[in-house]
């Protein structure tokens, strides 16, 4: 089983990318906090370097950006390539699957172009003959 799930502050801006094949690709990093600190110790973060392919993709670089907190579900992989002074590296990686919004509206700088939503711009339907099914 490989499932990973982490929640954490992006880095950077999302880069949004499209491979010769049309295919949306971005790629980020999340800075997470790790849940214990030794005594006399300061706070630990992991910084992740995660992937999100297609319509995921074009979400996270349309509604996050660099200080957004955001939470995601995926799974862990490695790929290794050959870096410009011809040596063998390998990197780890979570490929997004879903991706959440954690927060408030605020903190994350999501949502519709600057549009908010309260309690008030709902109507609250009151019986179950107004239902459609």
């Amino acid at each position: 089983m490989n499932k990973i799930i982490i929640m954490g502050r992006i880095t950077k801006d999302i880069e949004l990318k499209t491979t010769e094949n049309g295919v949306s690709v971005s790629t980020f990093s999340v800075a997470v906090d790790r849940d214990f600190t030794p005594k006399g110790q300061e706070k630990k973060t992991d910084f992740i370097n995660c992937v999100a392919w297609r319509n995921t993709a074009e979400f996270v670089s349309k509604f996050f950006h660099k200080g957004s907190m955001i939470a995601l579900e995926g799974s862990l992989q490695s790929r290794s390539y050959t870096d410009k002074e011809g040596k063998n590296r390998t990197v780890f990686e979570v490929v997004a699957d879903k991706v959440h919004f954690c927060g408030s509206k605020q903190n994350n700088g999501s949502g519709n172009n600057g549009s908010t939503y309260s309690a008030d711009d709902f109507e609250e339907i009151s019986t179950d003959s107004d239902l459609p099914f």
